[in-house]
């Protein structure tokens, strides 16, 4: 997409951020969470060295992709869990493709063997970008958890790094 390019996420890139994930959030398949957290709540749970924003040709963020680690076990250090949100109003743009790229190759030059998301199956555009990029479906975690009063299932998805052996 030549309208669209992928640069690492600064603090300076927060208010949209955040703005995006709340959108997300607002749409009601993203995510169990309900209200994007604050800055410094979003900057202490995910790697900084893996967190990327892409923008639109006046520098606009126009989505956002980052990781938590999944566990502080050192068998689990090349395992990650991702997500990724998209401005409404550049989505089918490419921003998730150029976003989930930039990611496969930041974790997997840090040794990163397994990166892994739990999606709504209500969120077809989420796994259809993931299946694309690679992902495979592990399977489906059944009413794991309530939201808006509602019992939810989640899909776990993960891409093994076919060069990290």
């Amino acid at each position: 997409m030549a309208d669209v390019t992928v640069r690492p996420m600064t603090a300076d890139d927060a208010d949209r951020v955040l703005a995006i994930y709340q959108a997300g959030l607002d749409g009601g398949n993203a995510s169990f969470e309900t209200t994007a957290p604050t800055w410094a709540a979003f900057d202490a749970g995910r790697l900084a060295e893996h967190r990327f924003v892409a923008v639109d040709a006046d520098d606009a963020v126009v989505g956002w992709v980052a990781v938590s680690p999944t566990s502080t076990r050192a068998v689990y250090a090349g395992v990650v869990e991702h997500s990724v949100y998209i401005d409404p109003a550049a989505q089918g743009r490419g921003a998730g493709r150029l976003l989930l790229g930039a990611l496969i190759t930041s974790t997997e030059a840090a040794g990163i063997w397994t990166i892994q998301s739990g999606v709504f199956p209500e969120n077809a555009a989420s796994l259809a970008l993931h299946q694309r990029a690679g992902f495979r479906v592990i399977g489906t975690r059944e009413r794991v958890g309530r939201h808006h009063g509602h019992w939810r299932d989640v899909i776990l998805l993960e891409r093994r790094s076919p060069t990290i052996t």
